[in-house]
């Protein structure tokens, strides 16, 4: 294996497991969004220049979904052309056969991260991924438009769609045809999976599956907040938010046209990015509530980390 000595796991802490005896060349997969395969690429640069080893990245569709079915393809066929992937906080279980096990190469630098994100990489004994990052999305606003229209944060998704309605229709009716009220990830994937389970358990509704593994997706709180997010399309949200992944979401709030997104970490640095037209005139909040009994913020852990493969 060219990993065992040379390379266990990058990212900001760039961690490193020996000195090889030569320097090897190594290919690493990842699917990330916005600029992130660049900020991957200079670390990496750092990488190379400290230990002699080359990186190539192999560059995966944004969307989770996708990447998911072809590095289970990829392992699956024992591809030994990947040496590193890179993996969602929820996938250790599926593909902890097929990872090495990074356990003694890691007890070093273990204890710098949540301990729950290292038990969720943790299968059976084995730790088979390390965290690259750790974050949790937010409800992304634009403050000038609030304070404009003399509008509060909304602290329940009610309170959301009211002010989406009513900032919308204002600023239309000065002229901004193309604004909406509300963007987030619609698309069937990975996104709206997240999306649903914060709409479902922020109402009261549970968790879909309880830690004790009960179902617990039909009940009237769920159903309420699923009907209410069908509610918000080809209303506050345009009929287009049914294909939106994380970077269409994006697109739409950085042209300015969206008074709410619901996104990752990664969308605010962008947004105040130079040439950006909502460039200091955005906020972030948690994301609403619901309204049923036990209605609370909710939001995802998200996260990327970082797996060897067996095959290497």
């Amino acid at each position: 294996m060219k990993l065992s000595r040379a390379f266990l796991a990058l990212g900001v802490t760039a961690i490193l497991a020996g000195t090889p005896a030569r320097a090897v060349e190594l290919s690493m997969v990842s699917g990330d969004t916005g600029d992130g395969i660049k900020v991957l690429r200079e670390i990496l640069d750092r990488y190379e220049k400290d230990s002699g080893n080359k990186v190539s990245i192999v560059v995966m569709p944004t969307s989770g979904t996708d990447q998911f079915g072809q590095y289970r393809l990829w392992l699956a066929a024992g591809n030994s052309d990947i040496d590193v992937y890179q993996t969602d906080v929820i996938w250790a279980p599926q593909l902890a056969s097929q990872l090495v096990d990074l356990t003694a190469a890691t007890k070093d630098v273990v204890a710098e991260h949540f301990p729950s994100i290292i038990q969720s990489q943790t299968v059976n004994g084995k730790l088979v991924a390390l965290p690259i990052f750790t974050d949790a999305p937010a409800l992304y606003y634009r403050k000038d438009l609030l304070d404009k229209y003399g509008a509060k944060v909304p602290a329940t998704w009610k309170e959301l769609a009211d002010t989406a309605r009513l900032v919308m229709d204002k600023e239309r009716a000065a002229g901004n045809r193309d604004i909406w009220g509300f963007v987030f990830q619609g698309n069937a994937y990975e996104g709206l999976t997240c999306d649903a389970l914060e709409w479902v358990m922020s109402n009261g509704g549970g968790q879909i599956i309880e830690p004790d593994g009960s179902i617990s997706i039909n009940n009237s709180q769920a159903a309420a907040a699923l009907d209410m997010a069908k509610g918000w399309v080809g209303t506050i949200a345009p009929p287009g938010v049914l294909a939106y992944q994380e970077e269409e979401s994006r697109g739409v709030w950085q042209t300015g046209n969206a008074v709410f997104m619901r996104n990752w970490p990664y969308a605010y640095a962008l947004g105040n990015g130079e040439g950006s037209p909502i460039k200091g005139k955005f906020d972030v909040a948690p994301l609403p509530a619901g309204t049923g009994e036990g209605a609370r913020p909710v939001a995802t852990l998200g996260g990327w980390n970082l797996a060897v493969s067996k095959y290497s």
